[in-house]
């Protein structure tokens, strides 16, 4: 039988689509709308580059305008909708997700315990008990809070103070909860204080966490390889990811296509007939100009992004007026379906300096563009708490 196969076009935009990026949506971005968003997306990684505004906000407000990051705090904190944890790296994460991460709490027991030598583990080791019981005592607590006298240091959390690299292991190994964030500090509390009844006693086994998450990588990425799917949550292990897939496809599950790439080559991966319906009922794309957090879902993984849409994150771009080369810093900038540039652009107290857009290869700025540009920019100026946008001279590298 003749593979399934999906043009490069359609495969992007039912990416694209997945990921909430393809069409305007409208909504207040808060309550129940924003639960949905991020159980959409699966999860919102967590990071504090501030550079215009932090990166789990723009994720965020790039699929809902109306988006302002005390509805992502009033989520965690206060309606418990969602907890942080980790996927690939600090992320917030559904609260009916929660009875799943019992096997990441595990994993990361048991892979924590055995990274370190002896010597060094039992630093921290020795401290576990004392602290757990300094927040059972005294409630939420952050790492300030927690072995007085022992010596500070921030270059690894192997290199902290023993008693914050235990608060940091009880956390990712479930016993403790990021209960709310002073600033960007974390505050920690027990889990039994903080996760709801019904989601904190829920006992699933681990080949239903497995199929979960395999099934749920799926549907949130449209296809792919066995290893991508495991990477999207980082629960299940590549092993078992490949068996999932191999019994998946003999069952009849899932079925494996070609996806054509951006240069024309093909890339055999895993789908559902569901997923390739979807990627040929699709709608034009909404021509809305998208600013993106370099840390977007969509873009996270830099392979995938430069195989799907020929965008080669990793570029360096000479920028002299700072002295440095392209980076984390720099923004992608969404059109339709298509990458069309990067910005440089950041927040002086008040005000949104834009310094440089360049346009990806082939890409005209003309004026339709460079006013939607524009507009996206006063747009997410409200977002950064900016009262006017700044543009430099010569920002425009047409």
């Amino acid at each position: 039988m003749t593979r399934p196969f999906l043009d490069n076009l359609s495969a992007r935009r039912l990416f694209l689509d997945l990921h909430l990026l393809l069409r305007t949506v409208s909504g207040p971005g808060r309550g129940n709308d924003l639960d949905d968003v991020i159980q959409s997306l699966g999860f919102v990684q967590v990071d504090s580059v501030n550079t215009l505004a932090r990166a789990h906000d723009l994720i965020l407000w790039s699929r809902r305008g109306q988006y302002r990051p005390r509805a992502l705090e009033n989520a965690v904190a206060r309606h418990r909708s969602a907890f942080e944890h980790w996927t690939h790296d600090a992320a917030v994460i559904p609260m009916q997700f929660y009875p799943m991460w019992r096997l990441k709490f595990a994993r990361d027991d048991a892979r924590m315990r055995a990274q370190w030598s002896e010597a060094r583990r039992h630093r921290w080791e020795v401290e576990i008990e004392t602290v757990l019981q300094h927040v059972a005592d005294k409630g939420p607590a952050c790492s300030l809070d927690v072995g007085p006298g022992e010596k500070r240091s921030s270059s690894g959390w192997w290199d902290w103070h023993p008693s914050k690299a235990a608060l940091e292991f009880l956390w990712r190994s479930g016993r403790l909860v990021v209960c709310h964030r002073r600033g960007f500090r974390k505050f920690y509390d027990l889990a039994e204080r903080i996760i709801p009844e019904e989601m904190r006693n829920r006992r699933i086994d681990d080949q239903e966490i497995i199929d979960w998450a395999m099934s749920e990588a799926l549907d949130r990425l449209g296809f792919g390889t066995s290893g991508e799917l495991a990477a999207f949550f980082e629960i299940v292990t590549r092993e078992e990811a490949k068996a999932w897939c191999a019994n998946a496809l003999a069952s009849g599950r899932i079925i494996q296509a070609d996806i054509e790439m951006a240069d024309g080559s093909r890339r055999l991966a895993f789908t559902t007939e569901a997923n390739l319906d979807h990627a040929r009922s699709l709608p034009e794309p909404s021509s809305h100009v998208r600013l993106l957090s370099p840390f977007d879902p969509a873009l996270r993984d830099r392979a995938r992004a430069e195989r799907l849409f020929d965008f080669h994150y990793r570029i360096e771009i000479y920028v002299p007026e700072s002295k440095r080369r392209y980076g984390y810093y720099i923004f992608p900038v969404l059109q339709g379906d298509r990458l069309i540039g990067r910005l440089d652009a950041k927040r002086f107290g008040k005000t949104l300096v834009v310094r440089a857009f360049w346009p990806e290869f082939g890409v005209r700025v003309g004026k339709a563009r460079r006013s939607a540009l524009m507009s996206e920019l006063e747009r997410v100026r409200h977002l950064a708490g900016a009262d006017l946008v700044e543009y430099s001279r010569g920002w425009l590298n047409e």
